[in-house]
C-alpha cells in the first residue's frame, strides 16, 4: 500500500512540472532532421530511388520510430522534401551550413542553410 501511495504522490508531482530543458528543442530537432537524412539516403543508395513514403524504409531500428514521427516527407522528382515538425516538445528553427546538403536529395525543407555556419 505504501508503494501505491508513493507512486501515485511521484505521479502527481511530476505531472505538475515543467520539464522543459533549454536547447533541448534544438537539440533533439537536429538528430531527428540529421537521422531522417541518413536513412533516407540510405535507402537511396540501396535501392536507386528515394522512397515514396517514410513507410517504405526498411531495417529501421526501434529508436527510428522518434524521428518518425518528428518530420515530414515528400518525394519530390528525383529528390525530396523533408520537413522538421518537432524537436523535444515544440518545433525549432534549425540551421544547417550549405555543405550538410551537398550531394543529398533534399529539394525543399523548413531548415536554414547557412554559408556561414
Amino acid at each position: 500500500m505504501k508503494k501505491i501511495i508513493s507512486t501515485i504522490l511521484l505521479i502527481g508531482f511530476l505531472s505538475g512540472c515543467d520539464f522543459e530543458v533549454p536547447g533541448a528543442d534544438e537539440q533533439f530537432g537536429t538528430q531527428n532532421f540529421v537521422s531522417a537524412v541518413s536513412i533516407i539516403e540510405l535507402h537511396k543508395l540501396r535501392n536507386g530511388v528515394y522512397p515514396k513514403r517514410l513507410k517504405d524504409l526498411e531495417f529501421l531500428g526501434d529508436w527510428d520510430g522518434i524521428w518518425l514521427s518528428a518530420v515530414r516527407y515528400e518525394q519530390n522528382g528525383d529528390g525530396y522534401n523533408l520537413y522538421l515538425e518537432r524537436g523535444w516538445t515544440g518545433k525549432p528553427s534549425l540551421e544547417f551550413p550549405v555543405k550538410f546538403k551537398q550531394g543529398l536529395g533534399i529539394r525543399e525543407s523548413n531548415v536554414t542553410w547557412s554559408a556561414t555556419k
